[in-house]
């Protein structure tokens, strides 16, 4: 019988699934919408899904409106900040710089969440994060030229990238008892603000085939929409630090679809970060399973005293 933890881990790595279709579905757009457009869309779209969730449950949603100031900042921040600073970096910094540090998020949520009440930071959990990293760095940082001061601002954003989403997954934690159906009003707050965006700095652009409409509406639903879902539900009563190893293998799911669907080649880059990233995830989640394990056979001793 699963627990608790276990079933809200494996429900928070259906997001890392997801997130690894971003690239996929990001190619059936063929890069013609502009950033904050599609943001608004699939954030919109998101929004829906949830509605439809609350009309399956016979409501309108607006019982999860009223939330802490706490938890509306940490979802709207997490969502629309994260995303303003990585788009913005992009149009400071080169790609794979931007890529590679925004992608610093996975080892500072393994990191923070051991100063969490109740949480401890293990050398495995660190050793496997890093192992994990290197392998996630080999696939993202293919062409890099290094870093350059005159990208400085971008980097910085990008970094920061890192620190917003890190900080809306381990502080999560500490609004736990509000319904991961709030996420659905964070996300439709999102749209809104994306919205806004789009008309100071973008000019309109749709859709011209069914292939990128495609690729937008599965960005709403899955990467954008369920994935937010998952991973709001995982972070808060999941093993943060499994989950922030596990995330290293977006970037690897997204290669192998890519190969799979025959838009990219398979190489031995592809083999070493695979070896890496699943190494790193083994080692940090063999530290909790073997804590678990132990605490079980303390657990059986003592009531048979």
């Amino acid at each position: 019988m699963l627990t608790t933890t276990l079933r809200a881990t494996l429900i928070g790595s259906v997001s890392i699934f997801l997130w690894g279709t971003l690239a996929l579905l990001t190619r059936l757009t063929e890069g013609r919408i502009p950033p904050f457009q599609l943001m608004a869309m699939t954030f919109a779209l998101a929004f829906l899904l949830m509605n439809l969730n609350w009309w399956r449950q016979g409501h309108l949603g607006l019982k999860h409106l009223r939330q802490p100031k706490l938890a509306w900042v940490l979802g709207v921040g997490g969502y629309f900040g994260y995303h303003f600073c990585y788009f913005l970096a992009m149009t400071k910094a080169p790609v794979v710089s931007v890529s590679l540090l925004a992608y610093m998020w996975p080892l500072l949520i393994v990191l923070l969440a051991g100063l969490l009440p109740g949480e401890t930071l293990l050398k495995r959990h660190v050793i496997g994060a890093i192992v994990a990293l290197y392998g996630c760095w080999l696939l993202i940082g293919q062409g890099s030229d290094g870093f350059n001061p005159q990208y400085l601002n971008g980097y910085l954003l990008a970094l920061t990238c890192a620190f917003i989403w890190s900080g809306y997954s381990v502080l999560s934690r500490l609004v736990k008892q509000v319904s991961t159906d709030a996420a659905g009003w964070f996300c439709g707050a999102t749209a809104l603000l994306a919205l806004l965006c789009h008309w100071l700095w973008e000019t309109t652009v749709w859709p011209a085939s069914g292939a990128q409409w495609f690729g937008i509406i599965g960005l709403g639903i899955g990467p954008v929409g369920i994935a937010f879902f998952t991973w709001d539900y995982g972070v808060k009563h999941g093993n943060l630090q499994l989950l922030g190893v596990l995330a290293y293998s977006a970037p690897l799911i997204s290669a192998l679809l890519l190969v799979i669907t025959g838009l990219a080649e398979a190489d031995l880059t592809l083999v070493a970060a695979c070896l890496a990233i699943t190494m790193g995830s083994i080692i940090a989640g063999y530290s909790k399973a073997n804590k678990t394990k132990k605490e079980h056979s303390v657990s059986v001793n003592s009531v048979s005293q």
